[in-house]
């Protein structure tokens, strides 16, 4: 392979489509990354309370849930949100951006659902019976004790949750939502050079999860002093 042509025909991808990655294909992977990490803390949260209820029959069936999605292939559940969510509401009449987004957004709960719980579970259980012999209720333990504490060990894994779902959301590209492997398919459909597209790709995904990944670590770092 020759590397000088190999280098100009790079760069003529990259100028000539710049903003069908940056734009188009970066604003709607970050997108679906958002939609499915924001729904899915609100989901996954519900979850892990559920989960810590005293109803046997509640946790059986979140615990199943949970199971159920973290032990099949996100490409599998890709698949069932987008012939399946149509299918449950069809007078709403869903796209196919909106049915992967929900898709996603159920995988993003249930591993969201496990940080938060065990995040809560990780504060020693003393800081709990201290805050109900002062008088607190169960409930006002949990939000004026416990949860201030749980934050320091769930936001980093939140961050690192949300760097997985970018890189999950090429799964995307299988229904052309116009996410960066979307924008692959795209642009080596039109100039039939799969490395160059490859490589340009590749370089914004980097570039974006080691910069929130340098972000999540700094977070971590200063959670760990207060």
């Amino acid at each position: 392979m020759d590397l000088v042509d190999f280098f100009e025909k790079f760069i003529k991808i990259v100028t000539r489509y710049w903003d069908v990655f940056l734009i188009k294909g970066l604003s709607t992977t970050l997108a679906l990354s958002a939609i499915a990490v924001f729904f899915g803390a609100i989901i996954g949260t519900l979850l892990a309370f559920g989960k810590m209820c005293k109803s046997r029959i509640l946790r059986g069936i979140i615990t199943a849930y949970v199971e159920i999605i973290r032990g099949t292939p996100s490409l599998l559940q890709v698949y069932v949100g987008y012939f399946v969510v149509p299918l449950l509401l069809p007078s709403l009449n869903v796209s196919t951006y909106a049915s992967v987004a929900i898709a996603l957004t159920i995988n993003s709960s249930a591993y969201v659902s496990e940080v938060i719980r065990s995040g809560i579970q990780a504060v020693d259980k003393g800081q709990t019976e201290a805050a109900r012999s002062l008088g607190l209720t169960q409930s006002q333990a949990m939000i004026k004790v416990v949860l201030p504490q749980a934050v320091k060990n769930i936001l980093p894994a939140l961050g690192n949750e949300f760097i997985t779902i970018i890189k999950e959301t090429s799964l995307a590209s299988t229904f052309f939502v116009g996410d960066l492997m979307t924008s692959y398919l795209t642009v080596n459909g039109k100039e039939f050079l799969p490395l160059q597209c490859l490589l340009i790709v590749g370089i914004i995904y980097f570039i974006l999860t080691f910069i929130l990944g340098r972000g999540v670590s700094a977070l971590e770092r200063r959670l760990s002093h207060d």
